[in-house]
């Protein structure tokens, strides 16, 4: 526009002066100016990125290789291309990365009519959980003279899951059922008639219709049925994941640790066979994704990069919910809802206890996971256990020193103790491995 200007202003003055020879010159600079930009937005509305398939689902240390082809599917050679592809960045600079990558993301080329290049190719590693972003492509091109440039985004994202660290737990017996204390179970169980589990010798009171008549031909004796419960027992994990309870560098791995701690136990009990389900206030980063606009022109480099980062707001007034059921693939479903979540400033503690609590099933042993008690949070918990729940809470505290038996409890304890609440700290990867043998020798 400037330009436009400028070459407008300078023509008038040689047409009111008779300036001939600037008057030329501005018919040519102004013919060069329509020129070049008309090529730089045919040759960027000629150019078609293609992006290789990657793993979608990863885990902690492992690596992926990345590359993108450049085709320019137009009658001009397109005389020089910038290309930058957009990685994924820590959320603020004094976290430590989260990805390592091994070779270039940004080239300066040129493409023939019709021509198909790599124009890089670089490995990634992975360093921590999360769902990553790769792409889109930032493709910045122009006129020779350097008068107009277009950017443009190409491309459609590509995003990895890395899944949580599951670390083995010391003292873990199968036997014992006991994985995060004793699980108790509010109804009575009942038996599923469909679901024949074996034969047993006849007991004084078993109905007739129990009576299992052919084993009882075959032995010359009374047999009866038994049935498989249609209810079993197992855990709903409450992960507190609200952004004020994690500040600072030490908060951030207090929330990593949050994380292992819960897939650690959720592991656990899935061995067993068991149930299991997760509440959260997190927010699930799938739920942020958003594909529309990526794809367009822009008038600068910052406009088009902030588009391609797309960061969205941080709220959510919606628990995410993973139902508690005994299925084979509970396991994975939690860990890939651990693997993509994110903290979030809306949902509090107490507030998701009340969204969620009519989602909670009896039967299940209720496990919070936080690291922060305030008394919202003790008198929410403590609600369920007198509407007949049993709950055991863990206290993730990165860093921090384990109280021993005999140490005076803290206030967040003693408010944890009046709610007849036991808990457990959590200060290390090493304490993760220990729990389950803390809660199974008593």
């Amino acid at each position: 526009m400037k330009w436009a200007l400028g070459i407008v202003g300078l023509l008038v003055v040689g047409l009111v002066f008779h300036l001939n020879l600037l008057v030329y010159a501005m018919y040519v600079l102004g013919g060069a100016l329509l020129l070049g930009r008309f090529l730089a937005r045919t040759w960027t509305e000629n150019l078609v990125a293609r992006r290789t398939t990657v793993e979608n689902v990863c885990e902690i240390g492992g690596a992926i290789a990345m590359s993108v082809e450049l085709e320019n599917r137009g009658r001009l050679s397109v005389p020089w291309i910038l290309l930058e592809d957009s990685l994924p960045r820590p959320a603020r600079p004094d976290l430590r990365p989260r990805v390592q990558v091994e070779g270039p993301w940004v080239a300066l080329t040129r493409l023939a009519p019709g021509e198909t290049e790599t124009v890089f190719e670089y490995h990634v590693k992975f360093l921590q959980r999360g769902y990553y972003q790769f792409g889109p492509l930032l493709v910045e091109t122009g006129d020779v003279f350097g008068l107009h440039r277009r950017y443009r985004l190409l491309t459609e994202p590509q995003f990895v899951l890395v899944l949580p660290k599951v670390l083995p737990l010391q003292g873990y017996n199968l036997a014992s059922r006991r994985p995060i204390g004793e699980i108790r179970v509010a109804h009575r169980l009942f038996e599923d008639p469909t679901r024949l589990a074996g034969v047993r010798p006849f007991q004084q009171g078993d109905p007739l219709n129990r009576i299992h008549w052919r084993a009882t031909a075959r032995t010359g004796q009374l047999h009866s049925r038994v049935y498989e419960n249609s209810r079993v027992a197992g855990a709903t994990f409450l992960l507190d994941f609200h952004q004020q309870n994690f500040p600072g560098p030490l908060g951030a791995n207090s929330a990593e640790l949050a994380i292992v701690t819960v897939a650690a136990l959720a592991n656990a009990v899935f061995l067993q066979g068991r149930q299991l389900g997760l509440v959260t206030n997190g927010r699930d980063a799938a739920d942020r994704v958003r594909e529309e606009g990526w794809a367009g022109e822009f008038l600068n480099r910052t406009l088009a990069r902030q588009q391609a980062a797309a960061p969205g707001e941080n709220t959510r007034l919606r628990p995410v919910i993973v139902p508690t059921r005994k299925s084979a693939d509970s396991l994975l479903r939690l860990l890939q809802t651990l693997g993509r979540l994110e903290p979030t400033d809306g949902l509090d503690f107490a507030a998701l206890l009340r969204e969620a609590a009519a989602q909670l099933p009896r039967d299940a042993t209720v496990v919070a996971v936080f690291s922060r008690v305030t008394p919202e949070m003790a008198l929410a918990l403590g609600e369920l256990v007198r509407q007949g729940f049993l709950v055991a809470a863990i206290v993730v505290t990165f860093g921090a020193e384990a109280l021993p038996d005999w140490a005076k409890p803290p206030e967040w304890a003693e408010i944890l103790l009046a709610q007849g609440i036991n808990f457990h700290i959590v200060n290390s990867e090493d304490a993760v491995t220990n729990l389950c043998a803390q809660a199974l020798i008593r």
